[in-house]
């Protein structure tokens, strides 16, 4: 969380779209400059690929999309894997009583949040909803970053907190 409220703004981060060693090379240079991380592989890009990562200071790595920057982190939060479905009920639970705590780090690192609710709220983007069980939302100048609980369910036997930064119009 930290890495990413170190960057004051990121309307210079995003750029247009593509695949292939130009456009990577253009957007990890474009982040780089703006960011002040380092490529994890320099060199070495696949034509086929449309992401790339990059590593901060305190050695998270970052994986970039066109309009989406995602820590790959071991230490980016609490997961679980292979719930059974009996399990589920104290997955929930047990996001639902960390939670709080997970927003008060949010809270420390990027201030008063402009959304905190569930995930199935109709405000929160269809693409989401089934997958968040909790959400709170931080506007930036050219992002939003999102602090989230999984739905765990029986096809996605999963949980845990995570958190990214999107794209936005919205300053």
């Amino acid at each position: 969380m930290a890495d990413l409220a170190e960057v004051s703004d990121w309307t210079s981060v995003w750029g247009p779209p593509g695949a292939g060693p130009e456009a990577i090379r253009e957007r990890v240079l474009r982040i780089t400059a703006a960011t002040g991380w380092r490529p994890w592989a320099p060199g070495n890009i696949d034509p086929e690929r449309f992401t790339w990562g990059l590593v901060t200071p305190r050695e998270t790595v970052m994986l970039l999309l066109p309009d989406a920057v995602l820590p790959e982190s071991p230490r980016s939060g609490w997961s679980a894997y292979e719930i059974a479905p009996g399990e589920l009920a104290a997955a929930e639970e047990g996001l639902d009583e960390h939670w709080p705590d997970e927003i008060e780090r949010g809270r420390r690192h990027w201030g008063p949040p402009v959304y905190v609710g569930p995930g199935s709220d109709p405000r929160v983007p269809p693409e989401w909803r089934d997958r968040r069980r909790h959400l709170a939302v931080w506007l930036r100048p050219g992002a939003e970053f999102h602090l989230y609980a999984t739905q765990p369910t029986v096809d996605t036997p999963q949980a845990g907190f995570g958190y990214s930064v999107y794209a936005s119009e919205v300053a």
